[in-house]
């Protein structure tokens, strides 16, 4: 099959050509330590002040989900209520299942 010289160039241009590299193999960056190289200085008491830092932000964490679950808890009581009173209302009725959230 012969390929005129336009079709030869589309078709070079289309299809990239494999340029023999393995990848991963780079060099190293300097920002990152080799990993026998010891860990730098750090001060306990900066240390202790962030541990610290974390430990309230968790326990805030913790506050917030509590008052959470417990208004999922209130509106699902009052879900189950408003239901009850309908079925009561409209015996005759089916309703469908909400699922609780």
């Amino acid at each position: 099959m012969i390929l005129s010289d336009d079709m030869w160039l589309q078709k070079e241009v289309s299809v990239p050509k494999k340029k023999g590299r393995l990848v991963g193999l780079g060099r190293r960056t300097r920002s990152v330590p080799p990993s026998s190289a010891p860990p730098p200085f750090v001060d306990p008491e900066v240390l202790t002040a962030q541990l610290k830092d974390k430990d309230d932000r968790i326990s805030l964490l913790e506050t917030q989900m509590a008052a959470q679950q417990a208004g999922y808890e209130a509106q699902r009581r009052l879900n189950q209520q408003m239901m009850e009173m309908m079925q009561r209302m409209y015996p005759n009725e089916v309703f469908p299942d909400v699922p609780n959230p």
